[in-house]
């Protein structure tokens, strides 16, 4: 048996002697934001519509496996967290270009007197917290370069949890032309952020992540196909999607043809909260000073697999453009690579592991896109090297030049497998193929916006078992 062969089913395992999760996208991947989930990065997506690439495609998820039958308090996008979309240009820096910030508001309860049998539902009093008649709505800003924010859209709805047939169609009764929670239904929450802005779309929908977590978080035991598990499977999470004319993006408004550094972005998102926490006495919670981030992502699995324990919270709070400084190290010197080593995992199968432990340029490279699509293509150097995922606006989409939803070989797989790619690159410097097992989602993407599947329904397909 040759060594790639091997080494895929071996799947290379990774001895992850770190209590904290790690090959799972973003997923709860820091100590500190494992404690907040409402703001926790877990996915970016970003690619230019195929072909005409006249529209750019950005769809950041949060809030990591959500159980869909988790009520009577389901998830929902935080009141206050600060939810943004980064867009730098070009290869001279990382500042932002553009901005979107997103900020969200629950609307109050009418809470009425239990003992008032008159009382209507939707006044306040019931134990089906969707009952109670609460939605979600959300505003969002635009920052162009160092121009103040502007307010491009308000009091957009949310798209809401789907909990079963029963609910929708006593909330949504007379509110909705469908007659189920489906496709048309859940499109009927995409809206115009402004006058030529583009698209937006907000609301729970399923992760589209797919990876063998039982195996990994078994100290790298892992499983070849047919045997390894979707540790994702069935899991919703809560998305922002947009659509945006790439005119508005490019350095000179049009849409760009072929190869330029000039038009590439890289892009990231992030979550921010208010210095001060104020827990009120009636139990709500009152911000006040600036705004501290506690999340971010970019390309994914950076902070899982490079970043050392140590570090996964400060790289969190801190910005891409001090990457080099802050965490150029880990870039260089994967410590992934001899925790490997220290389990025998290389020795096991014949490889050395030696030019993969240090001066690793190429990983570097691979986040510039320096040969990619084609040799010396971009010229990014190291002090705009950061974890951004990077577009070309001039050219298809393929991941790592972004990570599209679409083009993959199958309606359940997006454009690339991102686990089997990173664990080959950081492992073996590309020159074997590593594996987890899991190639597919659960759910077959969509071909239109916003891609990622609906969520999972929580009357019937939770993670219950039938009792005898």
């Amino acid at each position: 048996m040759n060594t790639q062969k091997k080494l895929s089913i071996a799947l290379a395992g990774l001895a992850l002697t770190s209590a904290q999760p790690v090959f799972a996208s973003s997923h709860r991947e820091a100590p500190l934001i494992a404690e907040d989930p409402a703001a926790d990065n877990t996915d970016l997506y970003a690619w230019v519509k195929p072909g005409s690439r006249d529209k750019v495609y950005i769809v950041a998820n949060w809030i990591p496996l959500e159980e869909p039958a988790g009520g009577p308090n389901f998830h929902k996008f935080s009141d206050d967290v600060r939810y943004e979309i980064h867009i730098a240009r070009g290869n001279q820096n990382l500042n932002d270009a553009v901005t979107y910030t997103f900020e969200f508001k629950t609307s109050s309860i009418n809470y009425q007197d239990p003992s008032d049998l008159n009382a209507p539902l939707f006044g306040g009093k019931e134990f089906f917290s969707q009952l109670t008649g609460q939605s979600q709505t959300y505003s969002i800003w635009k920052k162009v370069g160092r121009a103040a924010p502007v307010k491009i859209a308000e009091n957009i709805k949310v798209a809401p949890t789907r909990i079963g047939p029963r609910t929708f169609t006593v909330v949504q009764k007379g509110n909705a032309p469908q007659t189920e929670y489906d496709d048309a239904f859940a499109a009927s929450f995409t809206h115009n952020m402004g006058p030529n802005e583009g698209k937006v779309w907000a609301g729970p929908r399923d992760d589209g992540f797919y990876v063998d977590l039982g195996g990994i978080f078994d100290l790298a035991n892992l499983r070849a196909k047919g045997t390894a598990q979707d540790g994702v499977s069935g899991y919703n999470t809560h998305t922002i999607a947009l659509e945006v004319p790439t005119t508005l993006l490019s350095s000179n408004g049009q849409i760009p043809n072929g190869v330029s550094d000039a038009n590439t972005l890289g892009i990231w998102a992030s979550s921010s909260r208010q210095k001060i926490q104020v827990l009120r006495a009636d139990g709500g919670v009152e911000g006040a000073g600036r705004w501290i981030q506690v999340s971010r992502l970019g390309i994914p699995l950076v902070n899982e697999a490079l970043i050392g324990l140590q570090d996964k919270d400060k790289y969190n709070r801190t910005h891409p453009r001090n990457d080099v400084p802050n965490f150029g190290a880990y870039f260089l010197n994967p410590v992934v690579v001899r925790d490997a080593e220290a389990v025998g995992i290389y020795a096991a199968l014949g490889v050395d592991p030696t030019p993969f432990k240090s001066n690793r340029l190429d990983i570097i490279e691979i986040i510039n896109l320096k040969n990619i699509p084609t040799a010396n293509a971009h010229n990014i150097g190291l002090n705009v090297t950061g974890d951004v995922l990077r577009l070309d606006l001039g050219v298809d989409s393929g991941f790592p030049n972004g990570r599209p939803l679409v083009g993959g070989a199958q309606p359940n797989q997006e454009q690339a497998d991102v686990t089997d790619v990173l664990l080959s690159v950081i492992l073996a410097g590309g020159q074997l193929a590593i594996a987890d097992g899991v190639d597919y989602n659960d759910k077959a993407f969509l071909n239109e916006f916003p891609f990622l599947p609906l969520p999972h329904q929580g009357f019937d397909e939770g993670h219950g078992t039938p009792t005898p």
